[in-house]
């Protein structure tokens, strides 16, 4: 069975680290070049203040840069998340709202840069924002791509 876009929006709704804190895939894109992942801040994913947990805003955003890079480029790349951070704007009340945008340019230009087994970390943006469209929080992720040895062994 293939992967597709609204499978795995529904899988990483349904998986147990996302589902127990709140954490709902609204949608990938046909193209794999976005997604939308939203945080329903609630009495278990709330902290003392009863404003979002700040590890759910962090985990609401861990994986959808690389999963966007990684199906944009195919199996013949390695494709990891390394590093991430965030800054806090405001406390985040009721559903909270990311949106990841990865432009098929910007894939393009990691290809042609890890080609040959280069090591490429590139950083991706994205701001979390409530109902009315304030952003509560910045994030940033790092993205490590490599394309995979038996591919450049291969081209050799």
């Amino acid at each position: 069975m293939r992967i597709t876009p609204r499978r795995l929006a529904i899988g990483m709704s349904l998986w147990i680290p996302n589902l127990f804190s709140g954490i709902r895939v609204r949608r990938f894109s046909p193209d794999w070049t976005g997604a939308t992942v939203e945080l329903h801040v609630n009495l278990f994913t709330r902290n003392y203040v009863k404003t979002a947990f700040g590890g759910s805003m962090q985990a609401m955003t861990d994986p959808y840069f690389f999963m966007l890079v990684m199906h944009q480029l195919g199996r013949d790349y390695v494709v990891w998340d390394t590093r991430g951070e965030i800054e806090f704007v405001k406390p985040g009340r009721g559903v909270l709202t990311a949106r990841f945008d990865v432009p098929a340019h910007r894939v393009d230009d990691i290809r042609d840069r890890a080609e040959g087994g280069a090591k490429v970390l590139e950083w991706f943006e994205t701001e979390i924002t409530d109902r009315s469209g304030a952003v509560v929080a910045r994030v940033r992720r790092e993205v490590y791509v490599r394309e995979k040895k038996r591919v450049t062994a291969a081209r050799a």
